[in-house]
């Protein structure tokens, strides 16, 4: 029997077929962004539809923005609050505060970024191919 896995340190990509796989391990600080850039290379032939489901946990709002053109992410709050910002198609922007449990989708194409009061930890289910980053 296989053992039971923390999505916030092996999260998962869900691909075609209805496969769902185990990621490698998923590092703190700097190394997160090339890990992310591994991720779409090793799930490239999957296309818009992968999707990669991870746990992540905040205690400051992010220093950045993302967009992911090739479909929409869903965020699911799972502890403590969190806002999303999003960047609307006039250049204004948008919230969402998501308390445990509520969800939000950013729509593909949407840049956006989070705001965090405290600690929180969100559930993210993402189309991550071709996904973009700016600072904030």
């Amino acid at each position: 029997m296989a053992a039971a896995l923390r999505l916030d340190e092996r999260p998962v990509h869900l691909g075609l077929g209805a496969a769902a796989e185990i990621e490698p391990a998923f590092p703190s600080g700097e190394a997160a962004m090339q890990w992310y850039m591994d991720y779409a290379a090793r799930h490239a032939a999957d296309g818009a539809e992968g999707r990669l489901v991870s746990l992540h946990s905040f205690s400051e709002s992010w220093d950045a923005w993302e967009m992911h053109p090739a479909g929409a992410e869903v965020v699911v709050c799972v502890e403590g609050r969190i806002e999303l910002v999003q960047e609307l198609e006039d250049g204004s922007h948008g919230q969402i505060r998501l308390s445990p449990g509520e969800y939000a989708i950013n729509p593909a194409g949407t840049w956006h970024t989070a705001n965090v009061e405290g600690a929180a930890t969100a559930l993210f289910i993402t189309a991550g191919m071709g996904t973009q980053h700016r600072p904030r």
